[in-house]
């Protein structure tokens, strides 16, 4: 008897990827779901070849496509390092897919591990889930470096669009070669963060907890402690407080401890950067990075 499959009404947006994941994603499609689905895919190549010979614009093409239609799958992709250029004969080292289309997208990844009796866990504690939620805009991975290679004076200036006075730091006088960044995040963003954050934890049920280095970074990662406080208060305190949960923010050192020690079961907010390390820290405890969800909200 013929499968009558089931029509998929809106667009997804498909995203191939590099070496084995492209079998891989193959092998699902044409066995797990083409059978039992109808669809209307948006495909694009995003694989390391195509993103050298389009420079790079099929990966924006790919995150407006995802902003138009909503729901996109995307595959594992190659960041290039000096080693890959080589390998590839690419035109340049092209920025992670990944931060370009969370940049353009401006949400909140969220990563959590399934877990499964076979499958051993080098964190045994850990008998419960962690959901982390990654800030997916800015910081270091809009940042602009560079290298220095000649004494001189490195200032941080913001000349605003109206009328206030520019405001400019002397940020450190080089006296020799070396490195320097500059980053940066906007209130809408770090906003939309606490919002994702707190509605993720609240679905589950779970406490959430924000971690920050705001003793060395006072202002910076300050503003991150100040906005998901005033979010808290403003909208989730009384519905976290009916459900038995609660928000808290952490440093990242008393952060990473506590995780340890604990059994799971929460929400760890990070930023950017912290999200990308701590996810793949948890991925390794709870046995394998292959069984981590991760969901771009």
């Amino acid at each position: 008897m013929e499968f009558e499959k089931i029509k998929v009404i809106n667009p997804v947006v498909e995203m191939d990827g590099d070496e084995m994941t492209r079998v891989i994603w193959k092998f699902i499609k044409d066995k797990l779901i083409f059978p039992f689905l109808e669809l209307d895919i948006k495909y694009f190549d995003l694989g390391l070849p195509n993103r050298d010979f389009t420079d790079d614009k099929v990966t924006i093409e790919t995150a407006e496509a995802t902003l138009k239609y909503n729901v996109a799958i995307k595959c594992a992709t190659i960041t290039p390092d000096e080693a890959r250029v080589r390998e590839f004969g690419l035109k340049k080292m092209w920025r992670s897919p990944n931060g370009t289309i969370r940049n353009i997208l401006n949400g909140t990844v969220f990563r959590e591990p399934i877990i499964c009796r076979n499958i051993p866990r080098l964190v045994p504690g850990w008998t419960k889930p962690i959901c982390i939620g990654r800030h997916a805009f800015g910081d270091q991975y809009r940042a602009t470096d560079l290298i220095v290679n000649e004494p001189g004076k490195l200032k941080l200036v913001f000349e605003p669009s109206g009328s206030s006075q520019k405001t400019e730091f002397e940020v450190f006088n080089f006296t020799g070669g070396g490195v320097a960044l500059a980053m940066y995040n906007t209130d809408e963003s770090i906003r939309a963060f606490a919002e994702s954050s707190m509605y993720t934890a609240y679905q589950k049920k779970w406490p959430l907890y924000l971690s920050t280095k705001n003793t060395i970074l006072k202002i910076y990662d300050g503003r991150f402690k100040d906005i998901f406080q005033e979010v808290y208060e403003a909208n989730w305190r009384s519905k976290y407080e009916a459900a038995g949960i609660w928000y808290e923010h952490r440093l990242i050192d008393d952060m990473v401890a506590y995780a340890m020690k604990s059994e799971g079961g929460y929400v760890w907010a990070c930023k950017n950067y912290d999200g990308d390390v701590q996810s793949d820290f948890l991925a390794q405890g709870y046995g394998s990075l292959g069984m981590m969800t991760s969901v771009l909200v």
